[in-house]
């Protein structure tokens, strides 16, 4: 399939867990709230997310599909599905540890992550016990991972895509079952694990119908699976410094109630092109690279990489100037119901306005990454992502500290922060792929951009005049905010899409592209 047609099918499936994720998450904002048990629910999400970026999505995952994938290739079925086999009992056996130990010493975890608030408090107990229930899905994740690496390599998308869809799911079901802000939030802890053995249950049969044969049990460090180990420690370490500069956010956001909430809402609006877009061209874009750098062909290497940024850099740019210009008023029309004040949609706008200059760098590290992957060197990432979180730990809370020194909130110090970080490391893995010789941007790729850039400030010109009559649109729309926010985003979604195709940001023969099948 083409890298086009790949990324389409990725991304709608995203699409719609992430429409579904927006439903989830309205339901909970109006039923936990941004305050004491919302924060303590937050934390109960992020904590085993954490580790599963660490030794699932991230380093392991991306260490194995181009190993796998060679393997297949030159060796056969058999040896494929061995290392696929011993690596999955390996992850496996990894993750199950380190839940055991985290349920052992989650007070100490809690303290860690949630210490803003005192021991004895009603928040910091129920963060215990909400992320004792959750702390599972980790586990789960790390062999939905592979799997879903076997199945991306196979040319399989549509399971791995969709099953994440079924978190949002168990989610919304939770959050209708659920009276008041304690229960729906322990309902919904239960809801995350339960999702967790769904997905991993849902991808195993995938695999199942792929005639690849999989089980679960002691690991054999054999030489390949060894390999794969080593490929992902630099990666492993990279995603571990990540996780420490997030538990200092963490930390530092707990002692402003409420603030954990409002980086978690915003965090979620800003991820929806991060993971419509960049994960689903990086995965896509992945088991290609790794054929050409094999075929060391570089012609195919440099246009894999322009196709992918620039349909990354297509879709994302005109995402950031909206979440800029209208930050505060998104975030009133989706999430302010219930326990979600106007109050909490002000101060998680002040978030978002920041994350939102800094999606289009947090979509290119998703595809500049597998240049790198699909060589097998994670090193350079890693020395590049360890840079970036010292800069975005130390960056964070001194933005942190001195914004509450002078009387403002400290939170958006953070979210600063972490775009700056952002766009540094997209920064080295650009450069880095142009010192060694393995991408050079084409002509074709930088008048693409510039066609990109004027077609998202053209749209951002046409929603920043909407919003100056807001009042008009109320008018038009007196069915409540939430649709008037949706006809905004139409809006602004058809006003790009006419300029990207006038300045030609998006051409007629991708559209005709997404119809076409090519052998791989």
């Amino acid at each position: 399939m083409s890298l086009l047609r790949n990324t389409l099918t990725q991304s709608s499936l995203t699409m719609a867990s992430r429409v579904l994720g927006f439903l989830r998450d309205i339901l909970l904002a109006a039923k936990v709230g941004a305050g004491p048990i919302g924060d303590a629910f937050v934390t109960a999400l992020i904590l085993p997310n954490l580790f599963r970026r660490i030794f699932a999505e991230g380093a392991f995952a991306q260490a194995f599909v181009p190993a796998y994938a060679r393997t297949l290739e030159a060796e056969g079925p058999e040896a494929a599905e061995e290392i696929a086999r011993q690596t999955m009992r390996a992850l496996f056996a990894a993750t199950a540890a380190l839940v055991i130990l985290a349920q052992i010493f989650m007070p100490y975890l809690i303290k860690a992550f949630h210490g803003g608030y005192p021991p004895e408090s009603e928040s910091f107990q129920l963060a215990i016990l909400l992320t004792r229930i959750t702390m599972p899905y980790l586990a789960c994740m790390a062999l939905a991972a592979l799997l879903s690496g076997v199945l991306n390599s196979a040319g399989r998308f549509i399971l791995s895509a969709g099953a994440p869809t079924l978190l949002n799911i168990f989610l919304i079901t939770a959050a209708l079952l659920g009276d008041s802000a304690p229960q729906t939030a322990t309902y919904a802890a239960w809801a995350v694990t339960a999702a967790g053995i769904a997905q991993a249950g849902v991808l195993w049969y995938g695999v199942t119908r792929q005639k690849v044969s999989l089980s679960l049990g002691w690991p054999k460090l054999t030489p390949a699976v060894k390999k794969v180990i080593a490929l992902a420690i630099p990666g492993t370490i990279a995603a571990s410094g990540t996780q420490i500069n997030i538990m200092v956010s963490q930390l530092l956001a707990s002692f402003e109630t409420g603030a954990k909430s409002w980086l978690f809402y915003a965090d979620r609006l800003y991820q929806l092109p991060l993971g419509i877009v960049g994960v689903a061209v990086g995965v896509a874009i992945l088991p290609k690279l790794a054929r050409a750098a094999r075929s060391d062909n570089g012609v195919q290497s440099n246009t894999l990489m322009d196709e992918g940024i620039g349909l990354a850099m297509a879709l994302t740019v005109p995402a950031a100037i909206a979440l800029m210009i209208a930050p505060a008023y998104l975030i009133e029309g989706l999430y302010t119901r219930g326990a979600f004040t106007a109050l909490d949609a002000s101060q998680t706008g002040l978030a978002l306005i920041h994350y939102g200059w800094g999606v289009p760098a947090f979509v290119l590290i998703k595809v500049l990454a597998p240049g790198y992957f699909a060589r097998e060197d994670t090193k350079s990432p890693m020395r590049f992502a360890l840079g970036t979180v010292a800069l975005n730990t130390v960056l964070g809370a001194g933005l942190f500290m001195y914004f509450r020194s002078q009387g403002w909130a400290g939170f958006p110090g953070l979210a600063i922060a972490t775009s700056i970080s952002a766009w540094v490391n997209a920064a080295l893995l650009f450069g880095g792929l142009q010192s060694r010789g393995w991408y050079k941007a084409g002509p074709r790729l930088i008048k693409r951009i510039i066609s990109v850039t004027a077609a998202s400030l053209t749209m951002g010109a046409g929603l920043f005049l909407i919003l100056q009559r807001q009042d008009l649109l109320a008018e038009m729309i007196p069915y409540g905010k939430f649709l008037e926010v949706v006809v905004f985003i139409l809006a602004g979604i058809t006003i790009y899409a006419c300029a990207a195709l006038l300045f030609g940001a998006i051409r007629i023969s991708d559209l005709k592209g997404m119809l076409k099948r090519t052998p791989s």
